[in-house]
């Protein structure tokens, strides 16, 4: 870990942390913006994160601290809080909100938080705190949840509360991660399957655009919106829950309803980015690394051209990537609008990748981007 908790906690407290906690962030490696419209997503956890430590207090009060943030926030305990403005606190207090609605005390508590997730990257750094702040209160006090329970709480924060109408596959992903597996899960029924993810010799290069994004004020509620209207308008002829129990031959039968050229790419879009997932699995269970590395770009082209969620930032990334001769695939991952693109690179090329990378990204965007070398991790843990 790059800094020592228990000493900052310490020296803002005053008292050593009762407990400590690690929840990784997550990167999706395919199928992108479909979690809410019912679809298979591939993502997995990486080994960015947010470590939190807690300790009980006296005052009948929670008090957060972020070492990440300036602001300090202090509330009285076992009260619903509302929500305060676009403070990283909201997160956490989210948490503690629904343990309240169901009944549970939660006593005063100290936190201090901390996390190496860029702000604002799509590695989500909000879904991380959340389940940190869930796992770490339900081991801590016992509370008695599963970890599917504690995912439902954390997309409940983020729908309700923050405001975002999100699908649960951050949430999920973070829960539930695995070392050098990926979750293929449903987002409509939640079922799932880990799929080995054998890197061979190359490595997952997450690089940020240092764009950053806010998801709630960006058009990612309107992407919601427009593909309940393809839905509505293909449910004039048959009956579908949602867009992703479409194959794209059925979807070819029916997609002249949809008379709206936007319209109907953002379907096009989720419909495909849905087959690219079976096909990803299919390709990592044989160990074709080249064939994963294709859908990916596949599915960059997609989310470029029909949904129209990319960008200058996150489009330079992937054209330099698909010049550079030691990059089998690279994609935008995340909801776009800035944030992270992920590239599969060859091992022992970090340092060129990086500087050429740079170059090129300065030269046409005119800013730096971040390059940060990630392993598949695992989901929370005590430490």
């Amino acid at each position: 870990m790059e800094i020592n908790l228990e000493q900052k906690f310490r020296e803002h407290y005053g008292t050593n942390p009762h407990a400590a906690y690690f929840t990784p962030g997550r990167v999706n490696l395919i199928g992108e913006h479909i979690d809410y419209n019912g679809g298979l997503v591939m993502p997995c956890a990486i080994t960015l994160g947010t470590w939190l430590a807690i300790s009980p207090n006296a005052d009948g009060q929670y008090r957060m601290k972020s070492l990440n943030f300036e602001e300090q926030i202090t509330i009285a305990s076992n009260r619903k809080q509302d929500k305060i403005g676009s403070h990283w606190a909201n997160y956490p207090i989210g948490i503690i909100n629904e343990f309240l609605q169901d009944n549970k005390q939660i006593p005063g508590l100290d936190f201090l938080f901390y996390g190496n997730i860029p702000i604002g990257s799509g590695l989500s750094s909000s879904a991380s705190i959340e389940i940190a702040t869930a796992f770490a209160l339900n081991d801590f006090l016992n509370l008695g949840y599963d970890k599917l329970d504690l995912v439902k709480m954390a997309k409940r924060v983020e729908n309700d509360f923050i405001g975002l109408n999100s699908g649960i596959m951050d949430q999920f992903a973070v829960a539930f991660g695995e070392k050098e597996k990926a979750i293929v899960l449903d987002c409509e029924t939640l079922k799932y399957k880990m799929v080995e993810v054998n890197l061979g010799n190359y490595v997952l290069a997450i690089i940020n655009t240092n764009k950053p994004r806010e998801l709630a004020e960006s058009k990612y509620n309107e992407r919601v919106a427009e593909c309940q209207t393809a839905l509505k308008l293909l449910n004039e002829e048959i009956t579908l829950h949602n867009l992703c129990e479409l194959t794209a031959d059925k979807f070819a039968l029916h997609s002249h309803l949809i008379s709206d050229q936007r319209i109907l790419n953002r379907a096009t879009h989720v419909v495909k980015e849905n087959d690219r997932v079976h096909l990803a699995a299919k390709a990592l269970n044989h160990g074709d690394l080249e064939e994963f590395g294709r859908l990916m770009y596949a599915s960059h082209q997609s989310l470029k051209t029909l949904y129209k969620v990319s960008g200058k930032e996150l489009d330079a990334v992937v054209d330099f990537c698909s010049i550079y001769d030691h990059v089998i695939g690279a994609r935008m991952t995340g909801a776009g609008f800035g944030g992270c693109a992920i590239a599969l690179l060859e091992k022992g090329f970090e340092e060129d990748f990086a500087k050429n990378l740079t170059d090129y990204y300065v030269d046409n965007i005119g800013y730096a981007a971040a390059i940060y070398i990630s392993e598949i991790g695992n989901g929370p843990i005590k430490l």
